[in-house]
């Protein structure tokens, strides 16, 4: 696949007009006990190139290297590496802009970390707002059949296990805390709930790791992949003639 880092610039501009550029971004953060940092990271950019192979060049892309970092702080109770939400919202909004100088007109942001969803949605929302492009924005989770990720848990060990086996650790049951924590069960469907010091109290994970398997992460990743690879193909059908007649610096 068409990687940003090893074209020429030359063939950035020439494959810009017609491709869609492809932004993985995720997070530095802690992940329980048995989980790299970089997971969120990592899980975005395995099913990123799941995706794209699938795909085989059709829609044409431009695969831009990952965002690794993200917005993180209430992980900063064990270790992450945090940008705040206006940081991030900026750091997404200054790429964006670069890709559209470059010569692009289309973009589609996949995001590995719960904490930056909210922030990168609102930037493809307000950069649309002013320049000729259509941009795209998802979780890796949140497509088709949706799936609830959790934190350092199930879904995101076994995707681990699929993805990098050699980096899981063996994981430790979760601890019973009382009162239970809301962050991810709130009482009432449809609120957010945040509580101070919950994710400290329960160890980092939202839920039990110790029943993941690689063969459920293959399933797993096999099943996002498969989303992100229909959702990319239907956002090429529907704006294949994004700004067919704006002119991108260098031209005549």
């Amino acid at each position: 696949m068409p990687e940003l880092t090893r074209m020429t610039w030359r063939e950035v501009r020439a494959a810009a007009p017609s491709a869609i550029a492809v932004l993985p971004i995720g997070s530095q953060e802690q992940h329980a006990g048995h989980l790299p940092m970089g997971t969120d990271t990592m899980l975005a950019e395995a099913v990123v190139d799941g995706a794209l192979t699938r795909l085989g060049g059709d829609p044409e892309v431009v695969r831009l290297p990952a965002l690794p970092f993200g917005h993180s702080p209430h992980h900063l109770f064990a270790a992450a590496v945090s940008l705040s939400a206006a940081t991030l919202q900026a750091v997404l909004a200054d790429v964006l802009d670069s890709l559209v100088r470059s010569g692009f007109r289309r973009v589609f942001v996949v995001n590995g970390h719960g904490g930056n969803d909210e922030i990168m949605r609102l930037a493809v929302k307000q950069y649309a707002l002013q320049a000729d492009v259509a941009l795209a924005a998802c979780s890796y989770w949140s497509l088709g059949e949706a799936a609830s990720p959790g934190h350092a848990g199930l879904f995101e060990t076994s995707l681990m296990l699929a993805a990098k086996p050699d980096l899981v650790r063996e994981p430790a049951p979760r601890p019973d805390v009382t009162p239970p924590p809301l962050f991810d069960r709130p009482p009432y469907p449809g609120l957010t709930v945040e509580r101070h010091g919950e994710w400290a109290r329960v160890g980092g994970s939202t839920d039990d790791a110790t029943a993941a398997t690689a063969d459920r992460g293959a399933d797993l990743l096999d099943r996002r992949v498969a989303a992100l690879a229909a959702a990319i193909r239907a956002f090429d059908n529907a704006t294949a003639a994004t700004g067919e007649h704006v002119h991108t610096e260098g031209e005549a």
